[in-house]
């Protein structure tokens, strides 16, 4: 288990699960830092690096300009800045309808552009430089969205859906925010400075489907429930459990867990709501749940058992 604050390159196995601190702080990796380069300047020093292609955009015939120092490709391409400008789309691992959905963007979520072909638009996700292809379409030009949805779904007066998460600009009137989604009510909303605990947050997602690849009440997986609720919280997190377990601070030995640490298993990652109960969205049931740890450590072990 790993309480979410400093990073350490430890990892101390429990029943073969990790746990984490719940005060989770994201480190600077080797591509954050690439990323950061200008268009203009780069230069390869040495031999190229195998990197994720999760999170590093590179293609057999194209990458991200900020790879180009530690990866050679045939080109490279300056991002381009786009935002997410319908309710939710997913994020595929090809430019097809029928791709795996690995992600989804919400609204006024930044996705930064590297190509465009038949109506895709490859590149990844600036929150967490997740890559993939979505729909060019459900793409626009960025906006500030200073004002970001703190309720699982709301809805404007327009009719539009807007996920927890959505980040939209406006004016205040009244108890309304007037939106290029419509007026969307105050109550439903949080400014720059909300704090939030992201296990309340991640309760208000009980019984909401499981879908792998998803970040929404409409279907969400198990660190898609982690990344929003921590996320909403003021603590940006990676997009897969094995990335998000890289970024915290293992309990110690014998370290009581508490509320917000969270539980990770082989795939998996839960938040713990308390000592002995962890929510988290799982196949197993289908939904987001609240099972105790003890539970899910059995069932984990005996699948290990059972594997040939």
């Amino acid at each position: 288990m790993t309480r979410t604050a400093a990073t350490s390159s430890s990892r101390r196995r429990v029943k073969g699960q990790n746990f984490l601190k719940a005060s989770v702080n994201s480190s600077t990796t080797q591509a954050e830092r690439a990323h950061a380069k200008p268009c203009d300047r780069f230069g390869l020093t040495g031999p190229s690096v195998v990197l994720d292609r999760r999170i590093n955009a590179v293609r057999g015939d194209i990458a991200d300009i900020a790879l180009a120092g530690i990866l050679f490709a045939p080109h490279y391409a300056c991002p381009m800045a786009r935002r997410c400008a319908v309710p939710s789309v997913p994020v595929r691992d090809r430019a097809s309808e029928h791709g795996a959905q690995i992600s989804e963007l919400i609204f006024g979520e930044s996705f930064d552009v590297l190509d465009i072909s038949g109506g895709w638009a490859w590149g990844y996700s600036a929150a967490d430089h997740y890559v993939g292809y979505v729909p060019e379409d459900a793409l626009a030009p960025p906006l500030e969205g200073s004002w970001r949805v703190a309720v699982p779904e709301a809805r404007s007066d327009a009719g539009e859906t807007l996920f927890m998460g959505s980040r939209i600009d406006g004016i205040v009137d009244g108890d309304l925010l007037t939106s290029a989604a419509g007026a969307v009510a105050l109550d439903d909303l949080a400014g720059p400075d909300a704090v939030f605990d992201p296990v309340s947050l991640a309760e208000l997602f009980l019984g909401a489907p499981y879908l792998l690849g998803g970040r929404t009440v409409r279907g969400i997986d198990c660190s898609g429930l982690v990344q929003i609720a921590y996320g909403m919280a003021g603590i940006p997190l990676p997009r897969d459990s094995d990335l998000q377990a890289a970024t915290g601070t293992p309990l110690a030995e014998g370290e009581a867990r508490r509320r917000g640490d969270l539980a990770f298993f082989p795939g998996h990652v839960g938040m713990m709501i308390d000592g002995e109960r962890m929510i988290h969205a799982t196949a197993h049931s289908g939904n987001v749940t609240i099972e105790p740890l003890a539970d899910v450590e059995a069932r984990t072990t005996a699948a290990q058992v059972r594997r040939p």
